[in-house]
């Protein structure tokens, strides 16, 4: 017999005697309701140089990267979509060495600001999500919806400043990160043979045949964050390797896996990073 399903119906937040402060208090209370991951709470009404508040700014503990989350009820509109980029970017030049992402939420996103943000995400990491509450058999419960994540990071393309990107300037950015990749490089080297270093401004890459394999970026207390692509087929082998040895990771929408270490943890684990390789290589192969 087939189970009856209620049906829901959408009711607007201001309908419900809410307001836009108490869907910011939901989002601060449990942050995991975005579906970004298991982010934390940084702050929340955060005084912009502009003169306006950013409503909240979360973090991601794995790797450092932030999320500027702007707030409204409604429709979207346009001044929302400026506000959203400008705080995205006051935030981004204040911590410059993080990954950032501007995260718009409304109660509804019309089709014709969805094409525009769609547009805006292929040069903005800028992510779109509606906010309902939902009423079924006298229930109402609040969700959230992700409908909008396209934006993928760029290779890195060099300077616009005179800065040589060596490994004398890491010497001095981040000894830590070269000795991190270093070690690494020594240990996964007999799985690809001829493979090197490459110093760019953001990042340390393990390079194979000209392609970035691995890539370490600088993480405070003496830690760096080694970042690598694996096919969706592989993925799940790699994952069970490393929840194995209890490593600590995250799996991006790309299936590329970060991981915060240090030289000593890759030291202690240098068989399970050298089958992590073969993986890798075996990834890029096929």
């Amino acid at each position: 017999m087939t189970e009856n399903v209620p049906i829901a119906r959408a009711i607007r937040i201001r309908e419900c005697g809410f307001n836009e402060f108490w869907l910011q208090d939901q989002i601060v209370l449990n942050p995991s309701c975005l579906g970004l991951g298991e982010l934390e709470v940084i702050t929340r009404e955060r005084q912009q140089s502009s003169g306006g508040r950013l409503d909240i700014l979360l973090k991601d503990p794995e790797d450092d990267s932030m999320y500027e989350v702007e707030v409204m009820l409604g429709d979207t509109d346009e001044s929302h979509i400026v506000r959203t980029i400008e705080y995205w970017d006051n935030e981004k030049r204040k911590w410059p060495q993080r990954q950032h992402f501007a995260v718009l939420v409304a109660e509804t996103i019309t089709k014709r600001f969805f094409n525009v943000i769609q547009v805006i995400s292929n040069a903005i990491p800028m992510i779109a999500i509606q906010a309902n509450i939902v009423e079924a058999n006298g229930q109402r419960m609040l969700s959230f919806s992700k409908i909008l994540d396209t934006y993928e990071e760029p290779e890195e393309s060099g300077s616009l400043t005179n800065e040589i990107h060596d490994e004398v300037y890491w010497k001095e950015k981040s000894p830590w990160t070269i000795e991190t990749a270093k070690t690494f490089l020594e240990i996964v080297q007999p799985v690809f043979g001829e493979a090197t270093l490459n110093y760019v401004k953001n990042y340390v890459a393990v390079v194979v045949n000209g392609n970035n394999y691995f890539w370490f970026h600088k993480r405070s207390g003496n830690k760096s964050l080694l970042g690598f692509w694996l096919s969706e087929t592989l993925l799940p082998s790699a994952t069970s390797i490393l929840d194995e040895k209890g490593v600590l990771y995250t799996v991006r929408k790309n299936q590329s896996i970060r991981i915060t270490t240090d030289k000593d943890t890759i030291k202690n684990n240098s068989e399970m990073f050298l089958q992590i390789a073969k993986f890798v290589k075996q990834a890029w192969e096929e």
